[in-house]
């Protein structure tokens, strides 16, 4: 039996985007499987940001195009797309003043058309249970540290039940407990609600744990893409990062050892 092959979650073909005259993004291309979580990974300035916030319709391009389960997002409502696209940025500023189950109540407002007050309170605090927030509940965003507000940016975006979940290295201001937390909720996030995940990451090793599949960027260009065996190789690793690297794994869990064999921006 034959039937019409439906469109991948995300899709995004010859992407370009400029930073005055520099090209940040360049001929970049891949797609994204409903359920399915696709690691960014790469060093410092190689792209990943800024795709993220392409992607997320907070970026200009220049070229290229983006789809989303077959649409351009310029053909998606501002309301729309907010139903659809969630997205958690790298850092937030310490200047909310709203308490943390406001904060989270704030990923509903998309939906304040289509969902009772009742319906959105309760989504709002499943999220805050899923991702260990209820005793930060009531406090202020603004007294929080930066891994617990992290957590509830996470929170916020979950809350908005987008089909595309976008982060920006969530994992970097959470303690070894939280950054495995966060990920198994992204990695369930795909698993049982269909979710597809664009998650940037420095740690490699909790990338390959957690991802299907890696893509990696260098100077804004995709560098590899696929399975985490096939793109963290010492080749690979050393190209981009200008170290050697054991990689392997230990009891199905992936390690990525970085290795000095000399001056590492004058320390010796």
């Amino acid at each position: 039996m034959t039937g019409e092959r439906l469109p991948p979650l995300l899709e995004v073909r010859d992407l370009r985007s400029r930073y005055g005259r520099t090209e940040v993004l360049d001929g970049v291309g891949f797609s994204v499987a409903a359920g399915e979580v696709v690691g960014l990974v790469g060093p410092n300035g190689s792209g990943k940001s800024s795709l993220l916030k392409c992607l997320g319709g907070l970026r200009a391009t220049s070229g290229g195009s983006i789809a989303v389960a077959g649409r351009a997002i310029q053909a998606f409502s501002r309301n729309e797309f907010a139903r659809t696209v969630a997205y958690v940025p790298q850092h937030s500023g310490p200047g909310m003043s709203l308490r943390v189950i406001d904060m989270v109540m704030l990923g509903r407002l998309p939906h304040r058309a289509t969902s009772s007050d009742a319906c959105n309170q309760r989504i709002a605090l499943d999220m805050i249970q899923r991702l260990g927030l209820e005793p930060l509940a009531l406090r202020h965003f603004s007294e929080l540290s930066g891994g617990e507000r992290q957590r509830v940016l996470i929170a916020r975006a979950l809350a908005q039940q987008g089909r595309l979940l976008l982060l920006d290295e969530p994992t970097s201001d959470l303690d070894l407990r939280h950054q495995l937390a966060a990920m198994a909720t992204v990695r369930d996030v795909a698993d049982r609600d269909g979710a597809g995940c664009v998650v940037a990451i420095h740690d490699l090793a909790l990338a390959a744990r957690f991802c299907d599949r890696l893509l990696m960027l260098r100077q804004g260009r995709v560098h590899g893409d696929g399975p985490w065996r096939a793109v963290l190789t010492p080749a690979n690793i050393q190209a981009l990062f200008g170290v050697d690297a054991r990689i392997g794994s230990d009891g199905g869990l992936p390690y990525v050892i970085p290795i000095s064999e000399g001056p590492i921006n004058g320390i010796d």
